[in-house]
């Protein structure tokens, strides 16, 4: 079975969903093949920077107008008419990517994506089982496609909401959010601290900056390092030159200790090393820190999908929020000492099990490809 994963570089989570699901087939199903392609890529660079530099923009510069978009579009409106018509046009120069690899399924991990696969087997270019994985945990109309076989979703809750949109219950299928192996795979908390150069015995909080290199974590981090309760931090602010110098000043004359981490390989021993996340609520990002057991503190999360999962975490007691302009360092530091609601929001963590995300997503795949044969 050839199974081609399209995908699209808007943000670091679909990208990472769609490598967990070819790892995971590599490993563990030597009879079939995934194979990971850049769909606005593989059309043209002019589509590719429209795409992903407009939701970057438009996500860093003008959230407030990224929020009022994303709901228009998120209803029946002439906007969401306008993107429809967009993908259908822009579909065909698809086309090529799709018949060169030859897939028996498609797996779709971007709504852009899905909806131009979908318009290909409305038209019969494209006969083969489609899979629209989303990536966040609320629904939104633009993952939607009538063409679309099987939808994989995080959570359960997302299945009445689609159901209100048009979609039939028995294609929804609330496997989770794939993520690596890596997260779900217990570790050696103790061990870990101390193989990053950290003291075992002090509680541990791990800041990630996320794709966006999001600035103002700094103002939390100088929030909440002021506090006199005894903890560690670790900033991992990944490859974003300007945010990592200006936490090198701040760390020089930190109270707190503070490991200051550019970029790493090894995230999920972070996680796991961890007490306490603070991060924007990306989809990923979410999905791995529960995979993990963290609880989250979220901030800054963008208007749209990401104020769907910072609600969903909250609403299911495995986050808090730390809002604008209140003291972060007094939320950080009634959470650290109250151990009774902290392991709460870990067992909340650790009962959000989706550790067979990606086997199940397998299955399915090899289910729609069996119904698709001939006979």
């Amino acid at each position: 079975m050839k199974i081609l994963i399209l995908t699209a570089a808007t943000g670091g989570g679909h990208l990472r969903a769609s490598r967990a699901i070819s790892s995971y087939i590599e490993q563990n199903d030597p009879g079939s093949r995934a194979e990971v392609v850049d769909a606005m890529k593989s059309i043209g660079n002019l589509l590719d920077r429209t795409v992903c530099d407009g939701y970057h923009i438009l996500a860093m510069k003008a959230p407030k107008l990224f929020g009022k978009l994303y709901r228009a579009t998120n209803r029946k409106s002439p906007l969401a008419d306008l993107l429809n018509r967009f993908s259908s046009m822009f579909s065909r120069l698809l086309l090529p990517t799709i018949e060169n690899s030859r897939p028996d399924a498609v797996i779709a991990t971007h709504p852009f994506v899905s909806e131009m696969v979908s318009h290909l087997k409305a038209t019969g270019d494209v006969t083969v089982p489609l899979i629209t994985l989303m990536t966040d945990y609320g629904p939104h109309r633009a993952w939607l496609g009538d063409h679309v076989d099987a939808y994989v979703v995080s959570n359960a809750e997302m299945i009445p909401e689609m159901e209100a949109m048009g979609v039939p219950k028995e294609k929804i299928f609330p496997f989770g959010i794939p993520v690596g192996n890596v997260f779900f795979t217990k570790a050696d908390k103790p061990a870990l601290l101390k193989k990053f150069g950290l003291d075992p015995d002090l509680p541990m909080i791990l800041i990630m900056a996320g794709s966006f290199g999001v600035t103002n974590i700094l103002g939390i981090y100088q929030q909440i390092v002021r506090t006199d309760i005894p903890f560690q931090v670790v900033v991992i602010t990944g490859r974003n030159d300007k945010l990592y110098a200006a936490f090198a000043d701040a760390v020089e004359n930190s109270p707190k200790k503070t490991k200051l981490v550019y970029f790493t390989d090894e995230v999920e021993n972070y996680m796991h090393a961890s007490d306490l996340l603070i991060t924007k609520p990306g989809g990923l990002t979410v999905s791995e820190a529960l995979a993990c057991s963290v609880p989250l503190a979220v901030f800054d999360a963008i208007p749209g999908q990401e104020e769907d999962n910072a609600n969903f975490l909250l609403t299911h007691n495995m986050a808090v929020k730390l809002e604008p302009g209140s003291d972060c360092g007094e939320t950080v530091r009634s959470l650290l000492e109250d151990n009774r609601r902290l392991e709460q929001m870990r067992s909340s963590c650790a009962e959000f099990d989706k550790s067979h995300s990606t086997h199940d997503i397998l299955a399915l795949t090899r289910k729609l490809c069996e119904n698709n044969r001939p006979g």
